[in-house]
């Protein structure tokens, strides 16, 4: 429970005292040292009547603490930051949190150093927690995110929003962070877990504040709609060894029913009454398989028509991807693969290994055994997923077992 409060407070804790003192680096560091503080002192001591003050209090103070180690400052900035308020006193019930998310998230950072930022400033985690995330040492995950305060601090970044002509295009970058975040909470890039499910949900609860200090942006709602919509079928995708279960074999009955019906409710509003948007037609498709009872059931006709939406509205590698296994369900596998031949060249995918899936399945279902199974070969080679090479590699055994083992025709005579 203290965890979960912590975590919900973080980003309040972080705005107040970077808006009262205007130094978003140390107000994140001293943020981070009051959340330490709080998880080992609470559990002994007891939740304060007041939390959020109490973090605030101890925040301001390891903030002064470390403007008075800083050669460089003035009697008068001294005399400013001493007057912070004692623990448990009342403070301003601003919520700033989407300041700190479009900090966070200045075009200023690589896309990795937006992602870290965001996850420790405002989902409340250590740099150790955020390194177990990625794979990476702690020390290093560290660095990455006190370049990207430092970053923030040369590009001449101020803890305030950005301008209004400014505001959309940052906000698809907040949105973008978020998206990243939980595509790899759903499906770890690498390593022994096929999911990270406490960054998924990370994800999720990040997008959720978000829709609720932005409840008129049509693209959040698409994009949380389009999170729980996929993450409802997390439970499904794995069997009791960690073997990865796709999603025509997936037991439909053990999806997430709560989050199935908040996620097709949420699009359904949305679509009636905002722009359209590239998440919202994504989550569209997310509920359309979400309402088939069956694999079989699917209206792939319905999907192939929405991915040509988004592929109007926003072209990628990713979507023409997607989309080619949709044709390839309506007009058959050869289709799907003419669909796939303007990626072949295509540097984005080039080092990734599902486009060599996606065709390697598309052979597979053309009948084409042996390119399937060089297909699958190839798309284990390359992914850095231990769950995903082991379904690949398991993909090409089977089907090089039935092309070695064919069915004896019976004898006569």
């Amino acid at each position: 429970m203290n965890e979960r409060l912590l975590r919900e407070l973080a980003p309040q804790v972080l705005a107040a005292v970077a808006r009262r003192h205007g130094r978003f680096d140390l107000a994140e560091d001293a943020t981070q040292e009051a959340l330490i503080a709080a998880a080992q002192q609470w559990p002994a001591e007891g939740v304060p009547a007041n939390p959020r003050g109490w973090l605030i209090a101890v925040a301001t103070h390891r903030l002064i603490d470390a403007l008075r180690a800083e050669a460089s400052r003035n009697r008068r900035e001294e005399v400013a930051f001493t007057q912070e308020p004692p623990p448990g006193a009342d403070v301003p019930d601003e919520d700033d949190t989407l300041t700190v998310l479009f900090l966070c998230c200045h075009p200023a950072l690589s896309p990795p150093s937006q992602l870290a930022l965001t996850l420790r400033a405002v989902g409340g985690l250590t740099s150790a927690q955020i390194a177990a995330a990625f794979l990476v040492p702690e020390a290093t995950m560290a660095q990455r995110v006190s370049r990207a305060k430092a970053t923030i601090a040369d590009a001449g970044g101020r803890f305030a929003l950005p301008p209004d002509d400014q505001r959309a295009a940052r906000l698809g970058v907040v949105l973008h962070v978020l998206y990243l975040m939980f595509n790899e909470g759903y499906t770890a890039t690498s390593g022994e877990r096929l999911q990270r499910r406490e960054l998924a949900l990370e994800a999720i609860r990040l997008t959720r504040m978000t829709r609720e200090l932005l409840p008129g942006e049509g693209e959040v709602a698409g994009l949380l709609a389009l999170m729980l919509l996929t993450q409802a079928r997390s439970g499904a995708r794995e069997s009791p060894d960690g073997t990865l279960v796709p999603l025509a074999e997936q037991d439909r009955l053990s999806w997430d029913g709560a989050m199935l019906e908040e996620g097709a409710q949420l699009i359904q509003q949305t679509l009636s009454r905002a722009p359209l948007g590239p998440y919202q037609l994504q989550a569209a498709i997310a509920a359309v398989h979400a309402e088939a009872p069956t694999a079989a059931d699917t209206d792939w006709p319905q999907v192939l028509k929405l991915y040509d939406l988004l592929h109007a509205l926003a072209p990628s590698p990713v979507v023409t991807l997607n989309r080619a296994v949709a044709l390839a369900m309506v007009d058959g596998p050869r289709a799907g693969l003419a669909g796939l031949d303007t990626l072949s060249g295509d540097r984005r995918l080039a080092s990734q290994h599902r486009l060599a899936a996606v065709r390697a399945h598309l052979h597979e279902m053309a009948g084409d055994t042996q390119a399937a199974v060089a297909g699958y070969e190839d798309a284990a080679r390359r992914t850095t997923s231990i769950p995903e090479q082991r379904y690949l590699r398991a993909q090409a055994e089977r089907l090089r077992d039935d092309v070695e083992d064919p069915p004896t025709a019976p004898t006569t005579g």
